[in-house]
């Protein structure tokens, strides 16, 4: 049974930072694309940011709003992902989904964690 359990959301200020970590069970992290999306309350889920595999290692890909602010990484060994998010804004405020895709199409999410950035 695959499980994948995000954790390390909160209440912060703007311009502070969070790591948001998704522990993954039942795949393996390094094998899948892993991604991570938000949504506010009412509107669709955003894709925030993607590390898939690649022949000579990993490729990240990042949404336009958070690009050279937020960071994705996988640990193989902790079979985690993560998304360093710095310089938050009130408008990253969201609930960040965790996803994972198979080479073979399979996909699977995670529970949700809430991200609120406010003063």
């Amino acid at each position: 049974q695959v499980q994948l359990v995000e954790s390390g959301g909160g209440l912060v200020q703007p311009g502070e930072s969070l790591r948001l970590s998704c522990a993954a069970s039942g795949l393996t992290v390094s094998s899948h694309a892993m991604s991570w999306y938000r949504q506010v309350s009412g509107k669709e889920r955003e894709l925030v940011a993607t590390i898939s595999r690649t022949t000579f290692g990993s490729t990240t890909s990042y949404a336009d709003s958070v690009k050279g602010r937020f960071t994705i990484s996988r640990d193989n060994a902790k079979n985690t992902v993560y998304l360093q998010m710095n310089s938050l804004k009130p408008e990253d405020t969201a609930v960040y989904y965790c996803y994972a895709k198979s080479r073979y199409g399979s996909t699977y999410w995670g529970q949700g964690t809430q991200v609120t950035v406010s003063s």
